[in-house]
């Protein structure tokens, strides 16, 4: 079996990592979201990797299987997006999501940040579960900071306090 790898995201990958994201999205999930309304997509160094940000991206092999973006919103606290597993790639026998959260865990240790914040939508349950029994706590849409990115789909939030 090929050893999960997990990198920093650089530009080779861009399209690879949209063409994942994308398919989970409208494919699996029927979500209607396209590329356009996720300029984040088109951007991934400037919107993720400045500040205390990041991105990155877990490999099977050589195939793109998984993504964590880390947004810096200011004030010591960062935004959780765009983590997203192939289907056939979820799940404890290769643990891509978790590998990716205690990647961005160890780098939010550190660089400082004090909360993490996420949005989602109600389509995705067993990443509900997942945030959940990784520390993360629903919180209402009010309580998020006001440099929060919400995205248009984002219908359920959580924070993390470190």
């Amino acid at each position: 079996m090929e050893e999960i790898i997990i990198r920093q995201f650089t530009p080779e990958y861009k399209d690879e990592v949209i063409n994942l994201i994308l398919n989970i999205q409208q494919n699996e999930f029927n979500i209607p979201i396209r590329k356009e309304d996720q300029k984040d997509l088109s951007d991934i160094p400037n919107f993720y990797q400045t500040g205390d940000g990041n991105f990155w991206i877990a490999f099977y092999g050589n195939m793109v299987v998984g993504t964590v973006g880390l947004a810096d919103i200011g004030n010591k606290q960062a935004a959780l997006r765009k983590m997203f597993v192939k289907e056939n790639y979820r799940g404890k026998r290769f643990n891509i999501a978790k590998n990716l959260l205690f990647e961005l865990f160890e780098w939010v240790a550190q660089n400082g940040i004090k909360e993490i914040y996420l949005g989602t939508t109600e389509k995705f349950l067993a990443a509900h579960r997942f945030y959940e029994k990784n520390g993360f706590v629903q919180i209402a849409k009010d309580n998020l900071p006001s440099s929060f990115p919400i995205m248009k789909v984002d219908s359920r939030f959580y924070r993390y306090i470190l």
